[in-house]
């Protein structure tokens, strides 16, 4: 639905935008984080074709936002961070007028209806933009992207001057339109992005830091295996027990939290799942257990530490697409009987330890920094 190529923006010698290449599938909500500065609204404003890109491209619908800006806009309903509203307007006068600019053909009454039932808007459709509140205001912007049923959704923090109910009703209303749309949606309130996405973003300094599901990134990112155990019993009798599961690296008792009552923080080796152990063994001593939780990242803890320059390196799955080449490449190279697999290896052994040639040299050292 939309492939960023090498996309890149530069004022004078200063790049906004260094180099980025993603693409967003059919029907996927899609985060896009990053710290101020990093590049955010410059690639929104080059994805949307209100800036022009340095070098690279960028393809809506497979049509290239530069070669031609008119049918690729078709496909795309943007709201900017500041939306483009005119004040002296009432509401209904707005989306009419938008409905007009944007050429658009679904029945006019009964589109405008539906889009401001969406958003929630019917209540203050007569009213003038300028009195609205902050909130309205915004509901309005996205509106106005909503109108002609785009199938890509490019939102620039959509829930700036929302109150909480405001916000919890927009999250709920931008996981809809992920079920018919593909979203983009940058956010600094990060459990939003979190809750609603199905896969991250994170630019810094113009390129891509990281890209991929929340999930996989906290398994990347952290090193740390933790839980956190709350058992009503004896506090000694529970460290030891606890001590003596297999694939415990540490225990420590937290601070009482109510009587007789403590969180006890268990490390654990990587690939260990001791819950189940865990479980067996509270409940045989007639101890209760009263909670047990991960304390794996939250996405505000990926953010910080990619963007906040701890050298986080992060460890990616090769796509589907590389693995089936891969395996194209082997099995194209692969002996077609057991007398050339036999040949080959008699080969290797003659050749002994070959010496790498220079350019194999320099892909292993770049493998190596």
């Amino acid at each position: 639905m939309i492939e960023v190529r090498n996309l890149t923006k530069q004022y004078g010698a200063k790049k906004a935008v260094d180099d980025l290449s993603f693409t967003v599938n059919d029907g996927e909500i899609l985060g896009f984080l990053g710290p101020n500065g990093a590049g955010k609204s410059t690639t929104m404003n080059m994805l949307t074709g209100y800036i022009s890109s340095t070098s690279g491209n960028a393809l809506i619908n497979g049509i290239d936002i530069l070669d031609d800006p008119i049918e690729a806009k078709k496909n795309i309903g943007y709201l900017p961070e500041i939306p483009p509203l005119y004040l002296d307007m009432t509401v209904k006068d707005y989306l009419n007028f938008i409905y007009d600019l944007k050429k658009c053909k679904l029945p006019r009454k009964a589109h405008l209806e539906d889009v401001c039932s969406l958003v929630m808007i019917k209540d203050v459709y007569d009213r003038i933009i300028r009195n609205l509140s902050k909130g309205y205001k915004q509901r309005v912007g996205l509106a106005q992207a909503l109108i002609g049923n785009p199938p890509i959704l490019i939102l620039d923090e959509p829930t700036v001057g929302l109150d909480p109910k405001q916000i919890i009703e927009i999250r709920t209303l931008i996981k809809k339109l992920g079920k018919k749309h593909t979203v983009i949606l940058s956010s600094h309130i990060l459990s939003e992005i979190q809750a609603v996405c199905d896969r991250v973003i994170i630019i810094n300094g113009g390129k891509i830091a990281a890209d991929d599901t929340t999930e996989n990134l906290t398994k990347n990112i952290s090193t740390d295996h933790r839980l956190i155990a709350r058992i009503d019993g004896p506090r000694e009798e529970i460290l030891k027990t606890i001590k003596n599961i297999s694939g415990v690296i540490s225990v420590i008792a937290d601070m009482e939290r109510e009587p007789g009552i403590y969180d006890y923080e268990i490390e654990t080796k990587e690939d260990a799942d001791i819950r189940r152990e865990l479980f067996k063994r509270v409940v045989s001593r007639s101890w209760v257990m009263l909670g047990l939780r991960s304390t794996e990242m939250t996405l505000e803890d990926i953010f910080l530490k990619i963007t906040m320059g701890d050298n986080v390196v992060i460890k990616t799955k090769q796509s589907a697409e590389e693995k089936t080449e891969k395996f194209e490449q082997d099995a194209a190279g692969a002996p077609e009987n057991e007398e050339e697999a036999k040949a080959q290896d008699e080969n290797s052994d003659e050749a002994g330890e070959a010496v790498p040639d220079e350019a194999g040299s320099e892909e292993q050292k770049e493998d190596e920094e």
